[in-house]
């Protein structure tokens, strides 16, 4: 065991700053370091990740994943993340570093290791794994799913070097409003509230083309928003036992259908806890613009964060 450091001594404190009293953030991290699987994430990757050989040594698997991690829960460009590392205490405590030893990762290490996994689409293969590791401790996949879907802006600007917007995102209209950008659909159990199913696409699908994606085929019931109202052939081509919950349209011929609004409160009262799942991803982690051009990149960001939410939702059941 390598001899501590006044500067890890300091960061892990030592007795050195008296008065100071955990943050937000210290508990935050401290929590995420407890219940993330490091073993299990880090064993999808390794198989892809540089060898040490000749050359520059590869900085650790772990240390590049909680790293990597950082950037999601606190929504940060590579070079940000580098800056944030060097400024925070409990940061450099999480990642497990020493600056009286070692430097920080660089910017530049980051994008390679981001790269590494979308190369790999190791992001799927990360989600898969938390959603195993969970199933382990007994959050099982049960007979009810939620399917939603959510917009993900992207910049709409040309004033950049292709002159052009990113061609694979595209624009919709919700309501009076038109957005450019991508769609996160997710599947949600509906006991469970955790996500189990994921699929990224420009914005203009329509949320009900992937609608078969986002169910495992078990369901008895599926929960829905209007927006996959009267879609009974979609469902039973992939859970043909399953009974449509999804909310009806309310207006007929212009006059409001009282008893099917009724109907649709109490489906929303279940429905409702897919909204959990985006709120963490986009309200809490802040990941409401794209920070990349193209599909395949963001889609990796995406599966990664769904995994980590559905981590953060199960952390009381995690933390027992």
């Amino acid at each position: 065991m390598k001899q501590q450091t006044l500067a890890m001594a300091a960061d892990q404190g030592a007795g050195f700053e008296q008065y100071r009293r955990p943050t937000k953030r210290d508990a935050f991290l401290a929590t995420m370091e407890q219940i993330v699987p490091w073993q299990e994430l880090c064993a999808v990757i390794e198989p892809y990740y540089p060898k040490p050989g000749n050359g520059r040594p590869p900085v650790g698997l772990e240390r590049m994943l909680r790293m990597y991690f950082v950037q999601h829960w606190f929504n940060l460009a590579d070079e940000a993340c580098e800056e944030a590392l060097l400024d925070s205490t409990a940061l450099r405590r999480f990642v497990g570093i020493d600056l009286g030893r070692e430097r920080v990762p660089d910017g530049t290490t980051l994008l390679k290791f981001r790269r590494l996994l979308e190369q790999h689409e190791l992001g799927k293969q990360l989600f898969a794994t938390v959603g195993q590791v969970l199933q382990a401790r007994g959050l099982k996949v049960g007979t009810g799913t939620i399917v939603d879907a959510t917009i993900i802006a992207a910049p709409s600007s040309t004033k950049n070097a292709e002159r052009t917007r990113d061609p694979e995102m595209h624009q919709t209209r919700k309501g009076q409003q038109w957005y450019f950008g991508m769609k996160i659909h997710i599947g949600v159990d509906s006991r469970t509230g955790l996500a189990h199913s994921a699929v990224v696409t420009a914005a203009n699908v329509h949320d009900k083309h992937p609608l078969p994606d986002l169910l495992h085929g078990n369901e008895q019931r599926v929960y829905g928003d209007s927006a996959y109202a009267s879609q009974k052939a979609l469902i039973e081509s992939k859970a043909p036992n399953a009974r449509d919950f999804t909310n009806q349209r309310v207006r007929k011929g212009g006059v409001i259908d009282e008893v099917e609004r009724a109907k649709n409160r109490n489906k929303s009262k279940v429905r409702a806890r897919v909204e959990h799942v985006f709120a963490v991803v986009k309200r809490l982690w802040g990941y409401t613009k794209v920070r990349y051009r193209g599909l395949q990149k963001n889609a990796t960001r995406c599966f990664v964060a769904l995994g980590l939410a559905n981590i953060f939702l199960a952390r009381q059941r995690l933390m027992a």
